[in-house]
């Protein structure tokens, strides 16, 4: 796979694109860019699996009182 690559600039609206060839396309649909000096720097939005995120909540430390589950009231339709 190539590591540099020349590429162009364009205008796409009020905002300056450029298109990313195929072998430095990145996974899913969102990045995070910004700047390192004169670097433009464009990395993959990493996603955390659900259990990773659970992982990192802390214990519920209050009291939650049992709730009662009665089945529910009857309708005329």
């Amino acid at each position: 796979m190539a590591t540099q690559r020349h590429v162009r600039l364009f205008k796409n609206g009020r905002n300056q694109a450029l298109r990313i060839p195929r072998e430095f396309e990145l996974p899913g649909n969102e990045a995070i860019i910004y700047k390192e000096g004169n670097r433009l720097v464009v990395e993959p939005v990493q996603r955390c699996s659900l259990l990773a995120l659970l992982a990192t909540w802390q214990p519920l430390t209050e009291y939650v009182p049992a709730i009662e589950d009665r089945p529910p009231e009857p309708v005329d339709l």
